[in-house]
């Protein structure tokens, strides 16, 4: 079995560990996006020692060249401030049909939000 690329560990992919983290968490939100996150659990197998993330981009956004083209764009940004993230947490972005015609810079300024926020969240947290 060939070994999976880096932002192939970065993915969310199972509908299991979806569910789990809509079940455990709060939708909070941005400007362009809602997003959830949960610590992954310390008895969960996992190929991913750091975050994993996951994109829900539903019909509701765009017919599947514009849906695509959002997944792409967020997969990008979400490259690029991955290790923003230090706690082995599962994100989830939903985004909304505006991120198609957002800026680049303003997309990548808006997930690096996300990721702080969720940071110092994690890290209030794990002070507790």
């Amino acid at each position: 079995m060939p070994t999976p690329t880096p932002n192939a560990l970065l993915r969310l992919r199972k509908h299991a560990d979806y569910q789990r983290v809509y079940t455990s968490s709060r939708k909070q939100f941005s400007k362009q996006m809602s997003f959830f996150f949960s610590i992954r659990p310390e008895g969960r197998r996992s190929d991913t020692p750091g975050p994993r993330v996951g994109l829900t981009v539903g019909k509701v956004l765009g017919k599947a060249v514009d849906r695509n083209r959002i997944k792409r764009r967020l997969r990008e940004c979400v490259r690029h401030h991955a290790q923003t993230l230090t706690h082995p947490v599962d994100v989830i972005l939903h985004p909304r049909r505006t991120v198609l015609e957002l800026e680049s810079g303003h997309l990548e300024r808006e997930i690096a939000q996300i990721f702080r926020t969720i940071q110092t969240t994690l890290n209030k947290a794990a002070l507790q």
